[in-house]
């Protein structure tokens, strides 16, 4: 079992770790833009963050740990209150930000009493969820107990992806997702709809086993294969996997609440996500919904991974968003001010013309 840099007990990975030679930033997002290649073909090199950001990511972990270590709780008994996973659940975590999630929901599961098996798998816009992880997981498991996990959902498009690809195998899993933050309304279960800084959002690999994000390409998956990713074994005196784990767990009570969720609420968020993607999509002049990542850890990985154009914050004084504008003054991202509705932040990525946005 591949388990990336965590102990084989939290996670089997079921990826493929490959050879994957980067593509620059730019020349990814010219490909993606123009059509001629899926996001998920590519990976542009990771940079290991300077100490000002690794000294803001602190401080988001010391601000939220106590938070998200809250979050969890609430979200195992959530799961421990459905009839299907009252004695067992199959967390099936969505690579990468839905991983060390998937860590910490099945310890706290495994904590009440519940027997938990952790496996985390590709998921990909457009190309689907990987089937043969399923396939893998089925032959063990069952499809009953499975829930799916993930971080926070920014604009929806990785349920809707979720519902589209179990809608059109027959392999049985029900589209349940659980997810800590759920601005966007649409998780099945959630412990808030709260846009807040869940502090594995801040880092890349470094902070989820040292995985990539998943690779979907002829000439490295085979139809028998999982999905693929690079092991970042480089990187392995900066990983902060197992150290993000262990000070989420060790944290005190929260500095900050979550809100309540419920349906209801969630139905709100989904209005308000709605609302803002319209707004801005006219305010930008922009046709394709991919090029706006509304939501903290949205925002921030398409600063980190993309060609971001604009940064939107509901409040610059907003200590949530204390990384954001570091790296927007780093990229020279300029930054407005704006009401966000269910958001925190949004980042808008530039259009390169020349194709599809």
């Amino acid at each position: 079992m591949f388990s990336g840099s965590y102990d084989p007990e939290d996670v089997s990975i079921l990826l493929k770790p490959t050879l994957i030679t980067p593509v620059a930033i730019e020349e990814k997002e010219r490909l993606i833009q123009s059509g001629a290649r899926h996001y998920s073909e590519m990976l542009s090199s990771e940079a290991v963050p300077d100490q000002r950001y690794l000294t803001l990511y602190a401080e988001a972990l010391a601000r939220n740990a106590g938070r998200l270590r809250s979050d969890i709780s609430r979200l195992a008994r959530m799961i421990a209150d459905r009839p299907a996973t009252r004695r067992e659940c199959v967390v099936v975590s969505l690579a990468r930000a839905g991983t060390p999630i998937g860590v910490l929901l099945k310890r706290e599961l495994a904590r009440i009493g519940i027997v938990a098996h952790h496996y985390s798998i590709s998921i990909i816009r457009d190309r689907g969820i990987d089937l043969n992880a399923l396939r893998f997981i089925a032959a063990r498991h069952g499809t009953t107990a499975a829930v799916f996990v993930d971080g926070w959902t920014g604009k929806g498009a990785i349920k809707r992806e979720l519902m589209r690809s179990l809608a059109d195998d027959d392999l049985g899993f029900a589209p349940f997702l659980a997810v800590v933050a759920d601005p966007a309304g649409c998780a099945e279960a959630a412990a808030t709809t709260d846009d807040y800084v869940i502090p594995s959002g801040l880092l890349n690999g470094i902070v989820s086993g040292l995985i990539s994000r998943s690779v979907l390409r002829d000439d490295l998956v085979g139809p028998s294969d999982f999905h693929a990713c690079l092991y970042q074994t480089d990187h392995a005196a900066y990983d902060l996997s197992r150290a993000f784990i262990h000070d989420v767990e060790a944290a005190g009570p929260p500095l900050v609440d979550s809100g309540p969720w419920n349906t209801d609420l969630a139905a709100v968020a989904r209005g308000r996500s709605r609302a803002l993607m319209e707004e801005l999509m006219n305010e930008c002049a922009i046709t394709d919904a991919n090029r706006i990542k509304p939501g903290i850890a949205e925002a921030t990985r398409a600063i980190l991974r993309r060609v971001p154009d604009l940064l939107f914050v509901g409040d610059r004084a907003d200590p949530e968003v204390r990384h954001l504008l570091h790296l927007a003054a780093k990229h020279d991202v300029p930054v407005r001010e704006r009401d966000l509705h269910a958001y925190r932040a949004v980042t808008v990525i530039r259009g390169l013309g020349g194709g599809q946005e």
